[in-house]
């Protein structure tokens, strides 16, 4: 990827022209990782916005998004190719049939016709034309074997396919890789991308980011739900909203055609915040009925919550 960044603020603002408000830090990142064609290693707790980066850069680079969601039980086969065994028995039976020669039909069934491509092989081959961007998303839920094996792929950007030789990418992929940090990814991997922790984000930004995203907001609507999450965020729960769980809110209440935040409405739409029943429960039964804790929420001046 070529001419695209000349300026770690050039950055700032086309990411803000795609409505991603990032902080200079993450554009210093982006801006090298483009500059030295070196993957991203972002980290941080979920719906902080690390998937959203690889989006965004796609849009901004016009070109295509490939995304690999890991899971437990990922393998290479699942992550690079696999053949279309039906279709290769059923293209078999066809061409004997016909009696074709037997070299011919095995050269005919492992082409590229017959290969089913998973998204680093996808990523490989696209990048012939113009270099994607390839998303390695919540890689901390694979196993350890894919980290090796990621290792391979991130270091040449070639595979090798026995029936059809080695395939190398002709431009590198902008490669961004997440995690959430459910368990500790290895450093070897690391050591290969440039490395960026996502936190929560301040008051300021979340106010910028919620009015980004959602313009038709009232602003101090918007001041209201951003105090609240950052309030909430405060408390020890099991696991405490992000960005993406305030947008979610913001939009649901302005769903209910709410203009202000009051104590009915915050109860009933709990479930767009929290995520677990523990939470939830010690949210009611605890922080909610402690007055004190109340008061910090709901203040008495026009019943703003949350902006302390």
């Amino acid at each position: 990827m070529t001419g695209q960044f000349e300026t770690i603020d050039q950055v700032v603002e086309q990411l803000a022209s795609a409505r991603y408000i990032a902080d200079r830090a993450l554009a210093t990142v982006l801006f090298l990782a483009h500059r030295l064609e070196k993957p991203i290693f972002l980290e941080g707790e979920p719906g902080v916005g690390k998937t959203e980066v690889a989006i965004v850069m796609a849009q901004l680079f016009n070109t295509n998004l490939i995304r690999l969601q890991c899971y437990e039980g990922l393998d290479a086969t699942t992550s690079l190719y696999e053949w279309n065994y039906p279709k290769q028995l059923l293209h078999i039976r066809l061409e004997e049939k016909g009696n074709r020669d037997r070299g011919e039909i095995e050269r005919a069934i492992y082409s590229s016709k017959f290969l089913i491509r998973r998204p680093l092989l996808e990523a490989i081959m696209n990048a012939e034309e113009k270099a994607p961007v390839l998303l390695i998303d919540e890689v901390d839920r694979s196993d350890e074997e894919f980290e090796a094996f990621l290792l391979e792929v991130l270091s040449d950007f070639q595979i090798t396919i026995p029936e059809m030789g080695t395939l190398k990418a002709e431009n590198k992929p902008m490669v961004v890789v997440t995690s959430n940090r459910t368990r500790d990814v290895h450093d070897a991997l690391k050591r290969r991308c440039l490395y960026h922790w996502i936190d929560y984000p301040s008051f300021d930004k979340e106010y910028r980011i919620i009015m980004t995203k959602l313009p038709d907001i009232e602003t101090e609507f918007a001041k209201q739900i951003t105090g609240f999450m950052q309030s909430i965020r405060n408390e020890d729960l099991l696991k405490k909203p992000g960005i993406s769980e305030s947008l979610d809110w913001a939009r649901a209440l302005m769903a209910l055609h709410r203009r202000q935040l009051d104590e009915s409405v915050v109860l009933e739409t709990l479930g767009c915040i929290l995520k677990y029943q523990e939470d939830i429960k010690r949210f009611r039964e605890e922080i909610w009925s402690d007055a004190d804790r109340h008061a910090g929420y709901i203040s008495e001046s026009g019943g703003r919550i949350g902006c302390r």
